[in-house]
């Protein structure tokens, strides 16, 4: 029998939830903000998760269509003591943005799709509710382009607002390092700016931590030349022996350090092998320099692997064609077709360039993925990301300009594993396969080493995630957290609080 207490306090939760929509819908009619309530027919479908492992009920979802009506939405959440989160694409790996638990008031961006370029400096004004290949669309139509990522569909908002690299990264840095000014709505529903001059504490914290301090409605950025030739590059070296997949990473390490130009962007790609000690190696990348560098730029790299790969493509053209075979299959117009779930789990590190990956650490993780595949119900994958060598903006930006915090990376680091058919049930020895993937790397390298996570590769299970997210800016964070959102309004798993 059920305790006549815990009844009580089931049924005072259920009167407050009803009550808080129902203060919501009168507040977010009376002002036409649209949203969508748990009652409504198609409540499921406006709030599910990208990543399915994750099952969360809003207690609404709202879809502004002004700055102004953001600003309804969270000061009426916030009248309530509601969780509010904002959704841009919807791909936060642990479901943030449907506020990564129950009852949460979700602020969908889609709406806001603006998109300004101002030839007179070079800028674009971005509305977040856009995404990556929208963006990559629009400024090339201009002639322009920003550093990002690869997935047409993630959201720019929250790509923005955690880091955004891309293969263009090392030559214009991360996306939030384009960010000139935003403008911002606070937690009691406050609309501002942003900028150098302007709130810059703020400003400071958006460009490393934003989802914790507001929901930013806009962007203004810094746009590059849309360069005139790109070349994309793709090896693949198929069922590599262990002592081969090791040599790759320590020489990518040493070629790293060579006077690479900075238009020169790649990574490494380890998948599952056809048996026991043996794993699939690829290195796949886009230069945008000038097309006849291309091989010599490239070639102290291959001498030091197997002479005949297994796969090689080489797809030479325009700046936008390469976002396109970069983004593939995806479309980069994100409205021609709807965005794919997946059903996964996922863990980062970030490598400091002071301190490259011992030989130790390299035979230990390699080893690991080519026997350990073999165990795990999953579907997975390993890419090795170049953010610094010679010449990267990325880490020629100050420290503490922004609260992104770790300017020191050689690699990113994300191992991704997926259920085997990519639907739920996610199995449980998916996370035991990756923590054990990373710990093959940690426990061969210096009890002292200065790693550190990337946040849009966002881990819920994640040990000391403070430090390995914000690494020295957490204090600052905690401190301008108190100041900008003092009642907490934008909380969720792993954020600053």
């Amino acid at each position: 029998m059920i305790p006549r207490l815990l009844l009580n306090i089931a049924a005072t939760l259920l009167c407050a939830t009803a009550q808080n929509i129902a203060v919501l819908k009168q507040t977010l009619s009376a002002n036409g903000v649209p949203a969508v309530y748990p009652t409504d027919k198609n409540f499921k479908n406006v709030s599910k998760a990208f990543n399915e492992r994750f099952t969360f009920v809003p207690i609404a979802v709202v879809f502004p269509t002004s700055v102004a009506q953001v600003s309804t939405a969270v000061a009426a959440g916030a009248a309530q003591n509601l969780e509010v989160v904002a959704r841009s694409g919807g791909h936060s790996y642990i479901a943030n943005g449907l506020g990564g638990r129950n009852g949460a008031l979700v602020v969908d961006m889609s709406k806001l799709k603006a998109i300004t370029v101002r030839p007179s400096n070079n800028t674009a004004l971005i509305e977040t509710g856009n995404r990556l290949g929208d963006v990559a669309l629009a400024l090339n139509a201009k002639g322009r382009a920003i550093p990002h990522g690869t997935c047409s569909y993630v959201g720019i908002g929250g790509h923005s607002g955690y880091g955004g690299f891309g293969f263009t990264s090392r030559a214009w840095g991360l996306t939030l390092d384009t960010v000139k000014s935003a403008t911002v709505v606070l937690g009691n529903g406050t609309i501002v700016s942003a900028s150098p001059n302007v709130n810059p504490d703020l400003f400071f914290a958006i460009r490393g931590a934003s989802p914790s301090f507001g929901i930013v409605t806009s962007i203004e950025v810094q746009t590059f030349p849309a360069p005139p030739s790109a070349i994309v590059f793709e090896y693949t070296w198929n069922n590599v022996d262990i002592t081969t997949a090791s040599n790759g990473i320590a020489s990518f390490q040493t070629f790293a350090a060579t006077d690479i130009p900075p238009e020169f962007g790649a990574e490494l790609v380890f998948t599952k092998g056809d048996k026991k000690g043996k794993v699939n190696f690829g290195l796949t990348g886009a230069y945008y320099g000038d097309a006849k560098l291309f091989n010599s730029t490239l070639a102290p790299y291959l001498k030091t692997l197997p002479k005949n790969p297994s796969n090689t493509t080489i797809t030479p053209g325009s700046y936008i064609n390469s976002v396109g075979v970069l983004a593939a299959p995806k479309s980069l117009n994100t409205s021609s077709a709807p965005d794919s779930p997946d059903t996964f789990y996922t863990k980062s590190v970030m490598t400091p360039s002071g301190a490259p990956m011992s030989k130790a650490a390299i035979t230990a993780f390699v080893t690991y993925m080519a026997n350990q595949s073999f165990s795990s119900d999953t579907a997975w994958f390993v890419e090795v990301e170049l953010y610094g060598g010679t010449n990267s903006a990325i880490n020629a930006v100050p420290l503490d300009s922004a609260a992104f915090a770790k300017r020191d990376t050689l690699f990113t680091i994300q191992f991704y594993a997926s259920s085997s058919d990519h639907v739920p049930p996610y199995p449980k020895d998916g996370f035991s396969f990756l923590d054990g993937m990373v710990a093959s790397i940690l426990d061969n390298s210096p009890s002292n080493w200065n790693y550190g996570a990337y946040l849009n590769y966002i881990d819920d299970r994640l040990v000391n995630a403070a430090n390995l997210y914000y690494g020295s800016h957490f204090k600052r964070l905690e401190s301008l957290k108190v100041a900008l959102d003092p009642k907490n309004t934008f909380r969720f798993p792993i954020g600053v609080a």
